[in-house]
């Protein structure tokens, strides 16, 4: 039951904030100027490089600086000519003033640069410096040999530098620290930073991978420092939206002169802007205790040996620093400790009511999460306050529907490093060792990147477009496997495919995996795929889909069972590596199988159960080229094969509905009733629930059932997917109707606007197309409700390669006296260079189409002698081949002339037919990749030489039908983007 939630925050859009651009302008190369001596002491005794190297290393920062020392002007000079300067640190020594001298010169030169000064503030110095005009540095610091002051230092610049943009850009916090004792800042701004940065390491474990996480630390509050009353008003009215707390002497500079109550009127004033900022007092007088604690602000005492804890705690407590800690707001003592966003969200919905409002009242859970870089949901917080919101449990559900939306957010093109403390129901993608994802890893890991980039993609209310949930092993698991299991000398040997299965599944994964697979069940509560997904596997640079396993296995109550199916499922796609069908293919690709590298896919299977089988709505193949346009189809609109049940049925080649996204309406199958009943899916796959593997087999579909249609009707998942035939109208009907066969056309989704599916998939195939370079097949599978609302769940994007499809010419520029046939308005693509043969129907000036029921015969027969022979031919001839009305072309069906590498359609002066663009039979076309030419020689459309066959002899000739083979194979090209299509002389 959800607490009562007004609307702006029932529904509410959190916006990702990326660490990538925070921090840009940093310190590099810093300019020491010292006399000899100084110089010395900080490089021989301070071994300041080395010192501020470790210090970064220890605190996960990157970049460390690279310090020059000069001590005279000239030296300087040398330096700036060479070297990019970021920053000065001056250190004036006993003798004399010449490093002030030389600072200045650099100064001069480059005005911009900050510029500090660094000196032990002995009785001597100090005496000098009161002669010195030090307004051209930036700061002036007390150095007692600590090289943290220096990271210290270099990190106040830092934050100034950044502060602005950061803080627009991000959302970044920070702490402003008012202090004009130059000892006392030069002693706590060290410690500040120390924490701050520990900090900061600690919450980037709250990143899903190492990359993530070294850039989260970008997100650390910044520290700025102010001398004066009217510095520290400034930086406040800047940035005082974005403070995390304030830190304050009691007695410094208001007006121009020291007034010893200026600390307490800042944070007056600053309390008067703002109720929940913490305010923190310190003071060596302990006077001032009593003054900050009447008014409610926080007090640090000078004096104390133990000030830096103190400070620590206070920070801990008020600023969101270290674990949240719910207290009992009567007793003060604690009840919970929460150390990260998952904890809170698992926790927040048991904390009692009295502490949740305690903690919600003073803003104390958007404060945590602003010092944990967790900018979108505190900033959201920031706002439902206790006084606009005054019901705890609807304060629960909006923390937690925030965490969620967060994390989900934060999931999305994102490959985590496998956590089985964060992995949840909310997990997304993440992967088990340090390997490469491999072929379909990567492309899953690119198509979440797409999501995550294009928040179009999701614009439709009720329509969801992601991946499944996913858990990779990477390849570095396949070579332990192999390598602890001694398993390569059987794998590479010429053993049979199931022997080498066998060995396999006798083979131990590693145990550290059983916990990680019980998590990733636990978040899934779905069947999984087990999916290979290998180094070469959808390369961009050779095709190689399709040639490992991948099984599917039931979600089971018994966790051990389904452990034991899975780790069996992963051992077969290893064992499919060496398979004989994949050494077969390594050969044919001249690629060597111990290069190949296996990584796994783990991933929730899409789809509904229906008593003992699961399956989707629908899956699908989309094709951003599509080679055989007809109608207003153009190549690069693309085409897409859409069928109900398991995609596996689409791969191994069912019966399917062919449609280009960007002409939903305009399908060829469904044109005709005849066609609609003959050519649409009357079967489909569905993973059996009930078949827990007793033993895995080499073939990856001994659990996939092989269903009728009225199989799906019974389990009422054709809504919205179907028509109904009407035997007694002889009509077909859109919808689901008692009685009568069921069509699967998908009509609601296609024409009737159920769900977006066509806009998605132009979408997809759109940005799919842009950001890989080149053409892309994408695998799909959607899960339609009865509310109408879907989610289309993107499996895989592999580039379009296939050698045949690489044209090495411009076909329309190939000149006619090397064409044998030319087409303007050719369907098919790719080369072919095997065909000798042309059959071709003998069209005189005696030709009259009442004799095509017997051309198609003579054809017939000839085709079965080139299937005997394995031969294929060109195929010529006037009208509509596959006509059902012999007055409109040869009467023949597809078996009848399956030989065919090419079918040319021409038309005769005194026999003007349409063409047809070989609708008869199109899905044999498309399956079996044949070209079909269109050519009208009597309106100059195309060139057929029928006088250069005419000549040739003949190899067989009938009254109707001439055979002729040419000596050298002919050349056929097609170029499906501009459907132009030559057959060349050999």
């Amino acid at each position: 039951m959800r607490a009562n939630i007004p609307p702006e925050w029932n529904k509410f859009y959190l916006k990702d904030v990326s660490f990538v651009n925070l921090m840009t302008r940093r310190i590099f190369n810093v300019l020491i100027v010292a006399n000899p001596y100084d110089a010395f002491m900080l490089e021989d005794d301070g071994r300041v490089d080395e010192k501020i190297f470790d210090e970064y290393m220890d605190l996960g920062l990157r970049y460390p600086p690279t310090f020059t020392q000069v001590t005279t002007t000239e030296e300087a000079d040398k330096v700036l000519k060479t070297t990019d300067i970021d920053l000065v640190i001056c250190m004036p020594g006993n003798a004399d003033n010449d490093a002030f001298d030389v600072a200045r010169a650099v100064k001069e030169a480059s005005p911009s640069t900050p510029c500090v000064v660094l000196t032990p503030f002995s009785h001597g110095i100090t005496k000098r410096m009161e002669n010195e005009d030090l307004s051209m540095f930036d700061y002036v610091f007390c150095w007692l040999g600590n090289t943290n002051l220096i990271l210290s230092i270099i990190k106040l610049i830092e934050d100034k530098m950044n502060i602005e943009h950061d803080m627009a850009e991000a959302g970044v916090q920070m702490i402003l620290l008012v202090e004009d004792g130059i000892r006392f800042y030069s002693s706590i701004l060290p410690n500040l930073y120390n924490y701050i940065l520990l900090q900061a390491k600690r919450f980037s474990t709250e990143a899903l991978n190492p990359h993530a996480a070294a850039q989260r630390k970008r997100g650390r509050p910044k520290v700025l420092l102010a001398r004066t009353y009217e510095e520290a008003m400034e930086l406040y009215d800047r940035y005082g939206d974005n403070a995390l707390g304030i830190i304050s002497d009691a007695r410094f500079p208001k007006g121009g002169a020291k007034d010893p109550e200026a600390g307490l009127k800042l944070l007056r004033e600053i309390r008067k802007r703002d109720e929940y900022v913490p305010l923190i007092l310190q003071s060596a007088e302990s006077d001032n205790r009593f003054k900050a604690e009447a008014e409610g602000f926080r007090f640090v005492d000078k004096n104390s040996k133990k000030m830096d804890i103190d400070l620590r705690r206070l920070m801990e407590e008020h600023m969101g620093f270290g674990d949240f800690v719910f207290h009992d707001p009567k007793t003060g003592k604690e009840i919970l400790r929460i150390h990260s966003l998952k904890e809170l969200q698992d926790n927040i919905f048991t904390i009692p009511n009295d502490s949740m409002l305690y903690h919600v009242s003073r803003n104390h859970m958007s404060r945590w999460l602003s010092a944990r870089a967790i900018f979108p949901v505190s900033a959201f917080l920031k706002h439902v306050t206790w006084h606009k919101l005054q019901d705890v449990d609807a304060h629960r559900q909006i923390i937690f529907d925030a965490i969620v939306q967060y994390r989900r957010m934060k999931n999305i093109g994102v490959v985590a490093v496998f956590d089985r403390g964060k992995f949840d129901a909310y997990g997304h993608f993440a992967r088990i060792g340090d390997g490469s994802l491999g072929g379909k890893g990567r492309g899953l890991a690119f198509l979440d990147n797409i999501i995550k980039r294009h928040p179009e993609l999701n614009q439709y209310t009720g329509a969801a477009v992601c991946i499944p949930k996913t858990l990779v092993l990477c390849t570095d698991v396949f070579d332990d496997f192999m390598d602890k299991n001694n398993l390569y000398q059987v794998a590479l040997s010429d053993a049979s495919d199931e022997e080498i299965l066998s060995h396999f599944l006798r083979a131990q994964l590693p145990d550290s995996l059983i916990a990680d697979f019980f998590t990733f069940f636990d978040a899934v509560k779905a069947p999984i795929a087990i999916r290979s997904s290998s180094l070469l596997e959808d390369s961009h640079y050779q095709p190689f889909a399709g040639i490992y396993s991948t099984y599917m296995i039931p979600y089971l109550d018994d966790k051990y069972e389904m452990l034991r199916m899975l780790a069996s499922a992963i051992k077969g796609v290893y064992a499919s590596v060496y398979y004989r069908d994949s050494k077969a293919y390594m050969t044919a690709t001249s690629n060597i199988i111990d290069q190949e590298k296996m990584a796994v896919i783990l991933q929730e299977v899409v789809g509904r159960r229906y008593g003992d089988r699961f399956y989707p709505s629908f899956s699908g193949v989309l094709r951003s080229l599509n080679y055989y346009p007809i109608g207003e189809e153009k190549a690069e609109e693309g085409i897409v094969n859409l069928a109900l049940g398991l995609g596996k049925y689409i791969v191994d080649g069912g019966q399917t509905l062919r449609v280009c996204p960007y002409h939903p309406s305009q399908v060829l199958q469904t044109s005709e009733m005849e066609m609609a009943l003959r050519e649409t899916q009357t079967r489909f796959y569905a993973l059996d629930m009930t078949d827990i593997g007793g033993g895995f087999k080499v073939d990856d579909g001994f659990n996939i059932l092989n269903l009728r249609v009225k199989e799906a009707d019974k389990d009422g998942s054709l809504q919205y997917i179907a028509s109904t035939f009407d035997p007694y109208d002889q009509v077909i009907r859109d919808g689901i109707y008692e009685g009568g066969r069921k069509v699967i056309t998908f009509c609601g989704v296609l024409q009737h606007g159920v769900f977006p599916l066509p806009e998605l998939l132009q979408m997809v195939q759109k940005l799919g197309t842009e950001e890989m370079r080149r053409p892309v097949e994408i695998e799909f599978a959607c899960n339609l409700g009865p509310d109408k609302t879907g989610e289309l769940n993107l499996l895989q994007i592999r580039p379009i390669v296939d050698s045949k499809q690489m044209l090495d010419e411009d076909v329309a520029s190939i000149p006619d006296s090397r064409c044998l046939l030319r087409s303007h308005n050719s369907l098919g693509h790719g080369i072919s260079e095997d065909v000798t043969d042309v059959v071709y129907v003998k069209t005189g000036d005696d030709f009259t189409a009442s004799n095509n029921p017997a051309i198609a015969c003579e054809i017939e027969r000839l085709n079965r002698k080139f299937l005997a022979e394995g031969r294929n031919y060109v195929l010529v001839g006037p009208g509509r081949w596959g006509s059902s009305d012999p007055w409109l072309g040869i009467p023949v069906k597809w078996p009848h002339i399956s030989a065919a590498r090419v079918i040319v359609e021409a038309g005769l002066k005194n026999y003007r037919v349409d063409p047809s663009q070989g609708t008869h039979f199109f899905q044999n076309l498309t399956s079996f990749g044949v070209g079909y030419f269109t050519i009208n020689t009597y309106r100059g459309d195309g060139l057929l030489r029928a006088d250069v066959l005419d000549a040739m002899p003949a190899v067989d000739e009938t009254a109707y039908v001439r055979h002729v083979r040419f000596e050298r194979p002919l050349k056929i090209m097609m170029d499906g983007k501009k459907q132009e299509g030559v057959v060349l002389f050999g």
